[in-house]
């Protein structure tokens, strides 16, 4: 009863919020698509960081928790084992940084022409 009280709640709250943000159409000029990429590049940007950070996210819990495992499995290994887990996750965050900035720059292309 509670996974079916707290999934119709989520769905109520993501419905109810669309009529908020409902907007009318603005019409562009004749023969103008920098409406259309204005909205692409937008959409870029949001998924570009979404699926960096839910990636990065994942990874770095599959990094902690195998090297957690290798620990309690022979805690004599901590010191070889933590200086390559934070070296894979200083990479992995790498790659979120770099979803991050992909994003700005297309949030660049957004505003400017």
């Amino acid at each position: 009863m509670k996974k079916i009280t707290a999934l119709s709640s989520a769905l109520l709250v993501t419905f109810y919020t669309l009529a908020a943000f409902a907007q009318e159409t603005v019409a562009a000029a004749p023969g103008s698509n920098s409406y259309d990429a204005q909205m692409m590049a937008a959409l870029g940007a949001g998924i570009a960081i979404g699926v960096g950070a839910l990636g990065g996210a994942l990874a770095q819990g599959r990094v902690a928790a195998a090297a957690l495992e290798g620990i309690a499995r022979n805690p004599g290994a901590d010191a070889k084992i933590r200086t390559p887990m934070i070296l894979g996750l200083a990479l992995i965050e790498s790659l979120v940084l770099y979803a991050l900035l992909i994003a700005y720059f297309l949030q660049g292309k957004v505003g400017g022409h």
